[in-house]
């Protein structure tokens, strides 16, 4: 079909129509529009909290925890040694205590020592009331330190022990055997399980 011939108007038309055009720059359509084969990556904004308020009374709060927990630690490590120390004082009062009459104990030694021998020297003309009266005087004796914790060594015839035993001399005796205690010199004493006093002993040695 021929093409109708254009009169001067729509020259003009054209002419302002060609001259109006923008032509985009390029790559400008690539921006815009990805292509078939293309994804458009969009990155997802973070979260953002819509109450500041509410998260600076959740650190307050937190901060607070712990403030609490190592206040709580120190009370305990605190009680602790508050009980140690009264642990403590209260062994130290009793160690004390069990102890204080040592140095009483060993003035009365010389008295318990003194009746033993009167009634071992006593012979047979003593009457029969005195010996009694002695032995029952040292009995009460004895008695009234065991009270208190006191207890007498009297190793006749035992292994010699020389944490509680003084040997004051080895005799060779075949009747028994090496290392014990053939006879008691004088007798030992303790104070709830301290040593007052060593039993000076004779030790029996084998035979040569």
């Amino acid at each position: 079909m021929a093409k109708e011939p254009q009169t001067p108007q729509d020259e003009e038309l054209a002419k302002h129509e060609e001259e109006t055009r923008v032509e985009p720059l390029e790559g400008e359509l690539d921006d815009g529009i990805a292509g078939d084969d293309e994804t458009v990556a969009f990155e997802e904004p973070g979260p953002v909290s819509d109450n500041p308020e509410a998260d600076m009374l959740a650190a307050q709060v937190e901060a607070l925890e712990q403030e609490v927990a190592a206040a709580k630690d120190q009370a305990l490590r605190a009680a602790a040694e508050t009980q140690n120390v009264r642990r403590r004082a209260e062994q130290e009062a009793e160690k004390a205590r069990k102890f204080a009459l040592e140095r009483f104990v060993k003035e009365l030694l010389p008295v318990v020592d003194t009746l033993e021998k009167a009634l071992e020297a006593m012979t047979d003309e003593a009457s029969k009331a005195h010996r009694e009266g002695v032995a029952m005087t040292l009995k009460m004796q004895l008695d009234a330190m065991a009270k208190f914790g006191v207890e007498q060594i009297d190793p006749a015839g035992e292994p010699f022990d020389p944490q509680l035993h003084e040997a004051m001399a080895m005799v060779p005796n075949p009747e028994l055997e090496p290392n014990s205690v053939m006879e008691v010199i004088q007798k030992g004493y303790q104070l709830n399980g301290r040593l007052v006093r060593p039993a000076m002993v004779v030790v029996s040695q084998a035979a040569g």
